[in-house]
């Protein structure tokens, strides 16, 4: 099946000129489109989650795909690529009519999927760099990795029932038996008593031995 593929950023753009231009490719070239597919999206989205994506997946091995330019199939190079290395392994050809290219079973499209293969690493270990010096810079700044304490559902969730918990604690409940009916960790509930120094007796409560978690 040959499939025509047309996109515009936005409703407010034309479908026409390219439809003009793949048309007029199809009749000097004696071809036949069976499918048009037009949506209107930016090059920018996944094309995981625009048409384009979900027609590539249905094509088969010998089906192809016309487009004006390649530009039309994802707004960087490294997009275009990954579009390409699929349909090359799917054995999918391509055609980008101002570009005049072409996506068969050659040599190009091995080193299609060879350039991108390398850039897909390439961009793997510099976005790993990235983070470990954006990790790096705020750990000197001072700055405490990881998340925030208290603010887990659990946590939040437990802090709202404060007034009943507190009344456990002054009845003489073991921290542990309370951590368990509110489900939160018991070193939760210490933590939050120690950070905030209130309620010190039941610190001394669990001290005291009657924390059965001991």
């Amino acid at each position: 099946m040959i499939y025509a593929y047309i996109r515009v950023s936005t409703e407010m753009q034309n479908y026409d000129s390219q439809k003009f231009e793949i048309q007029n490719y199809c009749e000097a070239n004696g071809l036949s489109v069976d499918r048009w597919v037009k949506e209107s999206i930016s090059g920018t989205v996944k094309v995981e989650k625009r048409t384009l994506g979900k027609i590539i997946r249905k094509m088969r091995v010998g089906d192809k795909l016309i487009c004006t330019e390649l530009s039309r199939l994802g707004r960087n190079m490294l997009m275009v690529m990954s579009i390409l290395n699929t349909c090359s392994a799917k054995g999918i050809s391509i055609h980008s009519i101002k570009d005049n290219f072409d996506l068969t079973d050659n040599i190009n499209s091995k080193i299609i999927a060879f350039a991108f293969a390398l850039a897909a690493e390439i961009e793997r270990n510099l976005i790993s760099q990235r983070t470990k010096e954006a990790l790096a810079l705020k750990k000197a700044a001072g700055i405490k990795l990881g998340r925030p304490p208290g603010k887990s559902k659990k946590r939040e969730n437990a802090y709202k029932s404060w007034d009943a918990i507190n009344r456990k604690i002054q009845e003489g409940i073991p921290l542990v038996k309370i951590a368990k009916q509110y489900k939160i960790h018991r070193n939760t509930l210490r933590t939050y008593l120690n950070t905030n120094n209130i309620y010190s007796e039941a610190s001394d409560f669990t001290k005291n031995g009657n924390d059965t978690s001991q």
